[in-house]
């Protein structure tokens, strides 16, 4: 096994597409082909869940069901399931919000792709021997009638739907199944098909020297099949309703904090099974991934509850989570840990305590402070690298968006950085608002990362590309239409591109 990774992060719905929004066909089979060639040996996505409100893969109907939208079109018109001008019939409008750049557009692909596999699964064949084994194994059975009830229901979320339907009355249920089969076996295709293209995309990659890094986020929706199959194991009323939701306080970058609105865990109720709940779910994601980064790992910890109809974040509590004993037997685990944002002794604790490795963020290491702990002269082995995460603005755009006192220390540090690291980076101070000097700088914090102790060093697609912020890809706590929505042009992955990043990443020894 390599001790040295370096790869790139780049969602599945960032590629390109005809159909508008990246698939599991041949785009990403090419990216994989760039990563070859790029000398990269990781490709980290973003949750493959189906998005929920705000199209968020942080916030999904299920925590181990894959996105309808992922599933590639051309793989179903070569099955003969669809044809190729019923697939344009249905493409999906891009959506430009900056002029220059096809953005994925939810809302098309909500009201357009549905349909367009219901088409395709009314020509598959149901007695597929492969078929009838995944529905025997029955993993996303709970999933599927879920589904077929939201869209029963007009796509309304859980709260909404009569009591005996949010409750599971056994007589109701029983009356809609009989009444619902083709609906519900319709969401077990998505997921047949989507898992049997995901595997083949995955081992693609690992052929060709290449391993996945998947994202898990700590929390699910309130409106999703574990909240309406398992409401034990959450935080709920009598009528099954979040009292304290979760988020994040204020801090330096939001001064109302974050809140996110999911329901809480029952975390004393998963203890008496062991966690079997996290097992199952932790081995489902080590599955479909070589390595899973868990989000918001701090929460396991202790987690921020925010009152229910809360306007904002501000006024929480934090509360006490499992701590190391969720991870007593997962210790040798592929697993990354974010730990970023309000940290405290009890987070490091369950850092060392677990071992697994922790985020360093790139854009925020050069501030003056030596001892800044994402400073690549302050790391050790055990840590992955970014520039930034798909929170964050791009490199580029943070540099931007500093004042120019700001972006002189951030050069004047980087400048003594590098200089430890025999990385050549100096500038004159009349250079620091040229746009030229923030691409030297950018290229030059990415070799001092390569060159870095850190087991894995991963950079965003845009800062690879240095492009800004029309490229960035969620703004935490805001809903919008742009967030999730950044795909990259095609013309943009040439073999000198390739070969530039495979030249720097060499020379970290990677």
């Amino acid at each position: 096994m390599k001790t040295r990774y370096a790869g790139v992060l780049l969602p599945i719905t960032a590629l390109p597409s005809p159909y508008g929004v990246g698939s599991f066909g041949a785009k990403a089979k090419a990216f994989v082909d760039f990563l070859v060639k790029a000398g990269q040996s990781v490709w980290q996505v973003l949750p493959l869940v189906p998005t929920g409100y705000g199209d968020s893969p942080y916030s999904s109907s299920c925590a181990t069901a894959g996105s309808p939208y992922l599933i590639d079109i051309d793989i179903l018109i070569a099955q003969g399931l669809l044809t190729k001008e019923e697939a344009e019939e249905y493409t999906c409008d891009v959506a430009i919000w900056d002029g220059t750049t096809g953005r994925v557009n939810y809302e098309a692909l909500f009201y357009r792709r549905i349909p367009l596999l219901k088409l395709a699964f009314s020509r598959f064949d149901k007695n597929t021997p492969a078929f009838q084994v995944f529905l025997e194994v029955g993993e996303y059975a709970e999933f599927s009638v879920f589904m077929a009830l939201k869209e029963a229901h007009n796509w309304q979320a859980l709260s909404a739907w009569e009591d005996c339907y949010r409750t599971r009355d056994e007589e109701a249920m029983k009356a809609f199944l009989e009444e619902n089969k083709d609906a519900v076996l319709f969401w077990q295709f998505t997921q047949y098909e989507f898992f049997r293209q995901w595997k083949e995309l995955k081992d693609y990659a690992n052929r060709h020297g290449v391993e996945i890094m998947g994202d898990m986020p700590l929390y699910v929706s309130d409106d999703s099949a574990e909240v309406w199959a398992h409401p034990e194991l959450f935080l709920l009323d009598s009528e099954g309703k979040s009292t304290e939701v979760a988020g994040v306080p204020p801090d330096y970058f939001t001064e109302d904090g974050q809140l996110w609105g999911n329901p809480l865990y029952n975390w004393e109720k998963m203890k008496e099974d062991g966690y079997a709940w996290w097992t199952k779910r932790l081995q489902k994601a080590l599955s479909m991934y070589d390595i899973v980064r868990i989000d918001h790992f701090r929460g396991f910890d202790r987690f921020y509850a925010v009152p229910a109809g809360s306007a904002n974040a501000r006024k929480g509590h934090w509360c006490e989570g499992p701590k190391e004993a969720l991870f007593a037997d997962k210790l040798d685990w592929r697993i990354v840990a974010e730990d970023l944002g309000v940290l405290d002794e009890g987070v490091y604790r369950l850092m060392r305590n677990t071992g697994y490795p922790r985020m360093k963020i790139l854009e925020f290491a050069f501030d003056g402070d030596p001892e800044h702990e994402f400073k690549p002269s302050n790391y050790d082995e055990n840590c992955v690298v970014y520039t930034g995460t798909h929170d964050n603005a791009t490199f580029i755009e943070h540099l931007q968006g500093q004042d120019l006192q700001q972006r002189e220390i951030f050069y004047t540090d980087l400048a003594s950085e590098c200089e430890k690291w025999d990385v050549e980076f100096t500038f004159d101070p009349e250079e620091i608002e040229e746009p030229a000097l923030m691409h030297r700088a950018r290229k030059a914090v990415m070799q001092v990362a390569y060159l870095s102790r850190a087991k894995y060093v991963i950079f965003p697609l845009q800062d690879m590309l240095g492009t800004g912020a029309n490229s960035r890809m969620n703004f935490p706590g805001i809903l919008s239409a742009y967030n999730w929505s950044w795909r990259y042009q095609e013309d943009v992955l040439t073999d000198a591109f390739a070969e530039e990043i495979r030249v720097s990443t060499a020379a970290g020894a990677r």
